[in-house]
């Protein structure tokens, strides 16, 4: 797989991103579903000020997502050195992911995008596991692909070091660049459709997960599926 249809398919990824993690902060309690670490804070935070409720949705959050994360490691497992860049095994762990997307999809159209106290809880879960898979289905590239779609505090500092020292070459800041501008863009995209369109907001990584698992399917060696 060329570097360039890697980057596109970070980017479409990273978008999703940005639209469930903006629909997780604005309507399932103030927490995000895929950065864990600004959770720990808010959860540090909830403590001292005993905020229960707050306590509880990252608590939630945190099952989710670190369930997520061991079943995408189980599925796309660790790269091997003779296969390609994008193995079979990681465009199955989207698929299922994609798999768990529309499940939340169900749930917040039934809740009509204002869930209760009982759906929002749920809601969240699926949203935290969704994208602890898509975590382990990046970890899933390696090193070979340095490439990660949910927390980017790390793709932000790649970018500001690419700055600063140019001879190591353009091509990563501009990846960096274009993953940071998608998740703002998600974001942004995210809570446009949360305020004024709530039942279209799952349109967005559903979409996002679909086109990445078709192109891959149809780019990629098919036998690696299976492997």
């Amino acid at each position: 797989m060329t570097s360039p249809r890697l980057t596109l398919f970070a980017v479409i990824l990273t978008f999703g991103t940005g639209a469930v993690d903006a629909a997780s902060f604005v309507r399932l309690g103030g927490v995000f579903s895929s950065v864990m670490t600004g959770n720990l804070i808010v959860a540090g935070s909830a403590i001292s000020s005993a905020s229960l409720d707050t306590a509880l949705h990252t608590v939630v959050a945190l099952a989710g997502y670190v369930m997520g994360a061991a079943l995408g490691t189980h599925v796309a497992g660790r790269p091997r050195p003779d296969e390609p860049v994008w193995p079979g095994r990681v465009t199955v762990t989207l698929a299922i992911e994609l798999g768990v997307i529309a499940c939340f999809a169900v749930g917040w159209e039934l809740a009509g995008g204002k869930p209760g106290i009982v759906a929002e809880h749920v809601l969240l879960a699926l949203a935290a596991l969704a994208m602890g898979m898509q975590s382990a289905a990046m970890r899933g590239l390696g090193g070979r692909a340095a490439l990660s779609t949910t927390y980017l505090t790390g793709t932000l500092t790649g970018v500001v070091a690419a700055l600063l020292t140019p001879r190591e070459g353009a091509r990563f800041d501009l990846r960096g660049m274009a993953i940071l501008a998608a998740l703002t863009a998600g974001a942004a995209g995210g809570a446009a459709f949360v305020f004024f369109a709530p039942a279209l907001l799952p349109a967005i990584p559903l979409a996002a997960l679909t086109l990445v698992v078709v192109l891959a399917w149809f780019t990629g060696p098919r036998g690696a599926a299976a492997g």
